[in-house]
């Protein structure tokens, strides 16, 4: 999820206000801001912009103008995440992260790549290891990214992978190809490291050596189009690797265009050979010229760098494996190469060499002599060639090669076998025979070749045509995959989608280079009119006698020019000034690329001299050549000398061969692969079929300028030091033609991923474990929709997000990423709870190992033991001496039979090796044997179906043709019948017309004849007047065919401008849509934004309530068990108080005693008293002594039961503690989980911060001061602690020393008790016993103090402790205050102020606390004070202890003593642990507690810009419905003027229809009156016969003045649609003027018969039939 700060979210807030936009222009775009206008203030599809960069305000059309995207969106990863996605904000993007040195960027799926000047530090295997093992969405664009994707949807769905690189040359694709397998050869290196970087790095120079080389656009261009495919096992490792290459620009050897060289290996060569090789190859001696332009380097820098390339060449071919022979092999062929160029041939004359010395050595490096060279070269069928077809031989024999020709193709084959040894020998290094799984491919064309993008001048060449041919196929194959299958799927799973018009593929310039017609396998030689392609025309124009390049560019101008009259805005051809020349449009029109057809029919001719050159050097007699070439011609490794590197063992290579070779073995191409010119197409089709059968990846490369391709110095200092200079009309024509653009339309808007039902069920039912649990794992669903449904719910995703098809369920963009990262997740848990158990497991299985090893211990321990009992017996040592005598021949018969066997077995396997590897070799045999068969018979198969097809074909029209000529030969027939007898008929008519004419003639001839010229006067005058006729209506219809024409004309500007009216509106209405659809993107974005917030809220809020729930328990069972610790301090209380009771007793019992001793003191003094009263007094001492003992006795019940009760409480105590301590491991378990959701909302609660920012401050004086007095506090308590352990040391040893004393004692009276004591003795046992009493008494004074000093010190534990719960409950009062704040933080200001209320509560509360604290210092002060009397008592103990060295104590009262002493130290020992542990959990929750006021107060704040951004998102869609109703507004404004003219128009059309009625009833009129005139003038005399012709005339003349009455009256037709009633009566007026004229010329009685007036009457009688008004009448008589 996106967070933004303030500043971010302020900035942005700004940049929407001020309405940026990219004004286009010629040179690129500026940023400006759109300036508001009133309405109805500029002209529509006008608006008004200010430059940025110097202020201008200019008033631009609004098709110029594109929105421009806020800044934090300058170096967005992937375009397809701006918010308005247009031209230009895509190249603004591109820009901004160039100039940051980002060259990668995303475009959807596929990945941008733009050409840098200099080789970042982007590839290294630092950078590897960081996109290893990554997902898409977790890395950065980089070209390593698309490695690592394309390998791991290999291993996830074992499907072909390919990778496919486009662009124009010298944008990048071979160096991205070089990283891509850098990159997978380093992450899935098989065992060994078979396939290293270092060997493709040598397969890639070699490569470049012999296929590359410089030209107009790029310096290191490659000229041959690869594959290289990477083979898999099932553990994801390079198990077989192979490169197959084709469309090898094999005459650039012989012939290129000025200013560029021919391959590198020639110079490598020329300058790096040492003089060995120089004096082998005869190179101590170079040529001053050549005819195929090798020559060495003259300058010494170039000289240097070829001999280095020479080196690393021979090291890399080291490294691949070929050896020093093959090496010297490649470099004879190459030397004899040069040599033939030097030799040259003859332009006139005999077909020979024109420098035999040269060809003499070209000979000797070949291993042949200077005949058989002459003759494989120069003679028209070569060894080994086949003959050709009799119409071909036909069709060349005027057109036969010159020796020049023969010479180059001599050449160009030579190095074609060459670079198809090389691949066959790159590919001998890099086969295994491991099983393969799958593949990756990666596919790496030449780029799109113009000319004229360097300000080169001249025409493209036929093989730069082809470069560009194949990429238009890859780039089709592109649109297939973006457009056609996704709007295909979209369809059939009835989605709905939206989009554009998209522009028309490429197809059509494909169309051009190879449409077949439908009559491929018929042999003829005749031209149809069915159009065809480029390659067709030049193969039939190869055919065809006199076929030249002039007839080959009229046939393609017929077929695909533009027509006479047509725009050339659609078509794909066009003619250049420059003869031979035509243009063809690229990539959607956007390059014009000028063609030189000079040579191309030459090219397209077959030639033996290639198969010549191979039979050359098979036959040569230097074994290391042809041992290389031996075999070749009938392997499967080249096909027609078009693919090379088909050789392979694994399975998948071979699978890849027989699919190539079935390209060109079925259907059309079997009659036609000879043809050197359709094998193009095969060889595209063959690359395209392979790659149809995988996923395909794209990865476009840009080009950012191109003067920089031939700089050999640095780049020009860019105007903007923060950005490297690129040039922005090429980058948008490259963009343009990728169809970039629409392709991010189909993604943003589409639903690029998509899964079928069960598979996306049983992927992601994982993240819902409910549903697991409610229906189990594997169970079987009846209906796989309604079960993705519920598990969509589930998931809790947004319902825009995905959409349910028939099959399957798609998804937008990101949104299955997010779900795997979900899904990684919780596999992550599950792994480790596994491997938990797992390790539960095996540990438990190591302790019953270790069980049971103890128990073999023992008993190997037992059998030692009895070993070692018996070993000393005779019979055993006779037994062991004996038993392995006995053994001993046993034994060694036992080995001499195992070895035995051993030997048989030995000789059996090795014959069964031997069999094994005889079988394996044979098998190997046979099944490459198999191999070639099935190859061969799918060959033979797919020829004889392409036979029996063309067979059949001709059979039909061969019958066709027979049934057509039986038909027209019985028409014919029957025609020559019917016109044989009507010749038959004809001559008898005239024959009886002669007879009958002549006698008729002898009778009458006179009349006759004046009859025949009167017929023929008749006949001439009437053809007179019909001729006259024809012209006046042939001058009548030319006048209608202009007027026609120039109304055509007005109407078709009309629909132009109507056409250039809708194609504005569309699009700004197509504008608008993009807008509105990127505005509904954004809405949704944010719409997911907020679910996605309200998700995890709900989250939180559920997780809240769990822990307050624990937390409630946790508190009523710490309230249990405090009640419990109640009512045992009660218990131990009244205990406590028994034992006082009995002291107190025996207090008492001690003075009985004490009387009793006075007494017998009383009796000692008094000599009187005899040994009965002696007796008497033993006596009473005795009962006393046992009295004493019985409540001794009960004081130690007492103190039992005082322990057994501690104890209990003890284990109480502990017990708390245990669930105290399970508490705080859930607690921090809890902590763990929500410290992900405090994360998330952590900055959404800094509002509150500037509230409480005063009394923060404050609280957290407070908080110091109360950390200050707490650690006085401790170390106070640390001191105490201290000086009460040594007090308890010094009183361990008065007691030891009172226990040795009163031991002394307890002698002494023992003694006393066995004699019989005289009056010394018992005056002095007298006396010892008032010591001892009063040391007695000393004591129990002394533990008295000390059980009281105890009692202090556990009522100050008990108050700490009570403290410490205080602290506890003000920090839980503090979490609920903070809960409350968080659940209340949208309320008014009166929350505030209770929130301020408490938190006045909280200091105050800490105020007391303070307060609580002073009074434990002072506590402290006081038992310091206790303490110093404590010890001072004990010094007074010292001092009486000494006086009680021989009086009589019982040793259990000093044994209590020291338990209770023990107890008590316990007892502090344990309160000083949970003191500390209190201390440090407070610690912990105050930490806490800052932590979440912190996150609180920044959730807050991103909360509230979050409804800021929502209403700002509502303010937008309320302008846009605005927009929307003027805009409907509007509309219905013009439907109601449309229908306000439409009405208008129908009452013109009625008033037109009212006029014409009128004028046909004056028409019918003037005819009536012309009806008159003529029948006046017949009444005429004799005399006049000569004026019926001008009458005639004149006849004709109002016909004619009529017609143009007539067709003004049509224009005034179209005229009364836009003027008024008046207007209609003037041009009525208009319309009748020229009657006016005609009666004034008429005006003569001779010419009408009748006097002028009469014929004024008729006039004016048809003037009151007429409706107009004011019509003029002028007769002159």
């Amino acid at each position: 999820m996106l967070y933004f700060t303030e500043e971010q979210l302020a900035a942005e807030k700004a940049w929407y206000n001020t309405e940026k936009v990219w004004l286009v222009h010629k040179d690129g775009f500026s940023l400006a801001t759109q300036l508001k206008m009133e309405m109805g203030s500029l002209p529509e599809g006008k608006v008004k912009v200010r430059l940025e960069h110097d202020g201008t305000i200019l008033e631009v059309d609004e098709d110029d103008v594109e929105k421009a995207n806020p800044l934090s969106y300058d170096r967005v990863e992937d375009l397809s995440s701006l918010l308005y996605l247009n031209e230009s904000s895509i190249l603004h993007t591109l820009r901004q992260r160039y100039g940051g040195n980002l060259i990668h960027t995303y475009a959807g799926p596929n990945l941008l790549v733009i050409n840098p000047l200099s080789t970042p530090a982007l590839y290294s295997e630092k950078v590897m290891q960081m996109f290893k093992g990554c997902r898409r969405e977790e890395t950065a664009p980089h070209i390593f990214a698309i490695a690592q994707s394309a390998y791991h949807q290999l291993l996830t769905t074992r499907q072909d992978q390919t990778i496919v690189l486009l662009g124009k040359s010298g944008s990048g694709k071979t160096t991205n190809c070089q990283h891509l397998l850098q990159y997978l050869v380093t992450i899935a290196a098989g065992s060994g490291k078979v396939y290293s970087a270092e060997k493709w790095q040598a397969v890639y120079t070699v490569l470049e050596a012999f296929g590359n080389c410089s030209t107009a656009m790029n310096v290191n261009a490659s000229r041959f189009s690869h594959i290289v495919s990477l083979d898999f096992d099932q553990a994801g490792q390079v198990a077989s690797a192979s490169v197959q290459t084709m469309l090898l620009e094999k005459f650039r050897v012989t012939r290129r265009p000025e200013a560029e060289s021919s391959f590198n290996v020639f110079y490598y060569l020329m300058a790096g050979a040492d003089a060995a090789l120089k004096t082998e190859l005869h190179f101590n001696h170079f040529a001053e010229n050549s005819t195929f332009g090798l020559l060495p380097h003259s300058k010494p820098e170039e000289k240097q760098k070829a001999t280095q390339q020479f080196t690393k060449l021979q090291a890399a071919m080291k490294v691949l494996g070929i050896s020093a022979e093959e090496q010297k092999t490649v470099w004879l062929i190459l030397g004899a190469i040069y040599h033939l160029g030097a030799a040259g041939a003859t332009k006139v004359g005999r077909k020979q060499f024109a420098r035999h010395e040269w060809a003499q050595k070209a000979a000797y490096l070949l291993g042949c002599t200077l005949e058989e060279l002459s003759s494989a070269i120069f003679k028209t069928q070569g060894k080994g060639t086949l003959p050709r077809s009799s119409s071909v031989r036909q069709s060349t024999d005027d057109t036969d090669s010159s020796a020049a020709e023969c010479l180059e193709f001599m050449a160009s084959g030579l190095y074609a076998e060459l670079f198809t040894l090389i691949i066959s020998l790159i590919n001998r290094a890099l086969k295994s025979s491991q099983h393969s799984l799958c593949s990756l491919l990666i596919v790496d064309t030449p780029g799109f070749q113009n000319p004229r993008q360097v300000k080169n001048q001249r025409g493209a060449t036929f093989e730069e045509l082809c470069h560009n041919y194949a990429q238009e196929r890859l780039q089709m194959l592109f649109q297939e995959r973006t457009f056609v299958r996704e709007l295909e799927r979209y369809k059939e799973e009835n989605i709905e989608i939206t989009l554009d018009d998209l522009e028309p593929s490429p197809s059509r310039s494909v169309a051009v280079v190879d449409q077949s017609s439908s009559q491929t396998l018929v042999r003829t030689l005749s031209r149809t009119d069915e159009a065809r392609g480029l390659f067709w025309l030049m193969e039939e124009e190869v055919l065809q006698p006199g076929g030249s390049e002039e007839t080959l560019l009229q046939r393609l101008f017929s077929y695909y020019g533009p027509a006479e009259g047509e725009s050339t805005g659609h078509t794909v051809v066009l003619k250049s000034e420059n003869t031979h020349h035509f243009l063809l449009g690229h990539s959607h029109g956007t390059d014009w690329v000028e063609y030189d057809t000079h040579g191309w029919l030459n090219l397209a001719r077959l030639n033996p001299t290639p198969q010549n050159a191979a039979n050359l050097l098979q036959n040569s007699q230097k074994k290391s050549i042809s041992g290389m070439f031996v075999g070749r011609s009938s392997s499967a490794a080249v096909l027609t000398g078009s693919i090379a590197g088909l050789e392979g063992v694994s399975q998948l290579a071979m699978r890849r061969a027989t699919s190539m070779r079935k390209t060109f073995t079925t259907g059309m191409a079997t009659v036609k692969k000879k043809s050197l010119c359709l094998q193009i197409k095969l060889q595209v089709d063959a690359l395209l079929d392979i790659v149809r059968r995988s996923r395909v990846h794209f990865v476009h490369c840009l080009l950012p300028r191109a003067e920089v391709l031939r700089a050999t110095g640095s780049p020009e200092e860019s105007c903007d030091p923060g950005l490297m200079q690129m040039d922005v009309a090429l980058l948008r024509a490259q963009i343009h033609g990728f169809k970039l653009l629409d392709s991010l339309s189909i993604y943003r808007q589409g639903y690029p991923d998509h899964m079928v039902f069960s598979e996306f069920r049983r992927r992601f039912d994982v993240l819902a474990p409910h549903l697991t649990k409610k229906l189990g794992r594997n169970y079987i669903v009846k209906d796989e929709k309604r079960a993705v449904e519920e598990l969509l719910e589930s998931l809790e995703l947004e319902k825009s997000s995905y959409h349910m098809g028939l099959s399957r369920v798609f998804f937008r963009a990101g949104t299955v990423a997010k779900l795997e990262g979900q899904r990684d997740e919780h596999t992550r848990q599950n792994i480790t709870l596994f491997q938990a158990t797992c390790r539960g497991f095996l540990s438990r299985q190591a302790f019953k190992k270790r069980k049971i090893q103890d128990l073999a211990i023992r008993c190997v321990q037992k059998n030692i033991k009895k070993i070692r009992g018996v070993k000393d017996w005779p019979w055993w040592k006779l037994f062991t001496t004996v038993r392995p005598l006995v053994e001993v021949q046993l034994t060694e018969e036992q080995i001499r039979g195992k070895d035995e066997e051993i030997m048989h077995l030995k000789l059996k396997l090795e014959k069964v090796e031997k069999e094994r590897n005889e079988l394996r070799l044979t098998s190997d045999r046979l099944e490459s044997r198999i191999t070639e068969l099935t190859a061969e018979l799918s060959d033979e198969r797919n020829s004889a179906e392409s036979t029996s097809q063309l067979l059949e074909t001709e059979t039909s029209e061969r019958l066709r043709l027979e049934k057509d000529m039986k038909d027209m030969q019985g028409k014919f027939d029957a025609v020559q019948k019917q016109m044989e007898s009507m010749e038959m008929e004809i001559m008898e008519a005239r024959l009886l017309q002669a007879s009958e004419f002549n006698g008729e003639v002898e009778n009458d001839g006179g009349e006759w004849r004046l009859k025949y010229e009167r017929v023929i006067k008749d006949t001439e005058f009437t053809k007179k007047k019909l001729q006259q006729e024809m012209d006046d209506k042939l001058e009548t219809e030319q006048q209608n065919k202009r007027h026609l024409e120039r109304k055509l004309g007005d109407l078709q500007a009309d629909h132009e401008e109507s056409q250039r009216s809708v194609q504005q509106l569309k699009k700004k209405c197509q504008r608008l849509a993009a807008e509105l659809q990127d505005t509904k993107l954004h809405l949704e974005n944010q719409e997911g934004r907020n679910h996605e917030l309200e998700r995890k809220q709900r989250k939180f809020d559920v997780e809240k309530n769990q822990f307050q729930e624990e937390l409630q328990k946790e508190r009523n069972q710490r309230d249990k068990l405090g009640r419990e610790r109640d009512v045992l301090t009660g218990e131990v209380f009244t205990i406590r108080q028994q034992l006082q009771e009995k002291d107190t007793e025996l207090c008492t019992v001690r003075l009985k005693v004490e009387q009793l001793e006075s007494e017998l003191q009383d009796l000692s003094s008094q000599e009187s008293k005899d040994e009965a009263s002696l007796a008497k007094v033993k006596k009473q001492l005795r009962d006393l002594e046992a009295k004493v003992k019985d409540q001794e006795e009960e004081l130690d019940e007492q103190a039992g039961t005082i322990q057994m009760l501690e104890q209990a409480k003890l284990r109480l105590e502990m017990e708390m503690e245990r669930l105290r301590q399970t508490h705080s491991k859930e607690l921090d378990c809890k902590d763990e989980e929500v410290e992900e959701i405090r994360l998330s909302c952590s900055k959404k609660l800094k509002q509150m911060e500037v509230q409480l920012e005063e009394e923060y401050e404050d609280k957290q004086k407070v908080l110091r001061e109360k950390r200050d007095l707490e650690s006085k506090l401790m170390m106070a308590q640390e001191q105490v602690g201290q000086r009460d352990v040594e007090t308890e040391k010094r009183l361990r040893k008065d007691l030891k020393r009172t226990k040795v004393l009163l031991a002394d004692a307890q002698m002494m009276l023992d003694h006393l008790k066995s004699n019989v004591p005289s009056k010394r003795e018992i005056i002095a046992l007298k006396n010892k016993l008032e010591e001892s009493e009063f040391a007695c008494t000393a004591a129990v004074k002394a533990r008295k103090s000390m059980e009281l000093e105890i009692e202090d010190l556990h009522i100050q534990m008990d108050d700490i402790t009570k403290a410490k719960m205080a602290l506890e409950e003000q920090i839980s009062r503090l979490q609920r205050e903070k809960n409350d704040l968080q659940s209340r933080f949208e309320e008014d200001q009166e929350d505030m102020n209770e929130l301020m209320k408490k938190h006045k509560a909280a200091v105050t509360q800490s105020t007391r606390d303070l307060v609580q604290i002073s009074d434990l210092q002072t506590q402290v002060e006081e038992a310091m004070k206790e303490k110093q009397e404590i010890q001072d008592k004990l010094h007074s103990l010292q001092s009486q202890l000494e006086f009680q060295e021989q009086s009589m104590v019982e040793k259990s009262l000093v044994s209590r003593q020291e338990a209770k002493i023990r107890e008590l130290e316990t007892k502090l020992e344990y309160e000083r642990t949970q003191t500390k542990r209190l201390e440090s959990l407070v610690t912990r929750l105050k930490e806490n507690l800052e932590k979440m006021t912190e996150e609180r107060d920044q959730r807050i704040a991103s909360e509230n810009r979050e409804k800021d951004q929502n209403k700002r998102m509502q303010r937008q869609t309320r302008d846009i419905k605005e927009e929307m109703t003027e805009l409907s507004k509007k509309e219905a404004e013009a439907s109601r003027r449309k229908h306000e003219l439409e009405m208008d128009i129908e009452s013109l059309e009625a008033a037109n229809q009212s006029l014409q009625a009128d004028l046909k009833l004056a028409f019918k009129r003037i005819g009536d009156l012309q009806a008159a005139m003529e029948d006046e003038m017949e009444t005429d005399d004799d005399d006049d016969l000569i004026n019926s012709g001008d009458e005639s005339d004149m006849d004709s003349e109002v016909e004619d003045r009529v017609d143009g009455v007539k067709s003004l009256f049509s224009k005034s037709k179209g005229s009364t649609k836009t003027l008024s009633d008046e207007g209609t009566q003037k041009t009525t007026r208009s319309v009748w003027n020229p009657f006016s004229c005609i009666l004034q010329e008429r005006g003569s009685k001779k010419r009408f018969g009748r006097e002028p007036s009469s014929v004024c009457d008729e006039l004016a009688q048809l003037q009151e039939t007429l409706p107009s008004e004011g019509l003029e009448w002028r007769c002159r008589g």
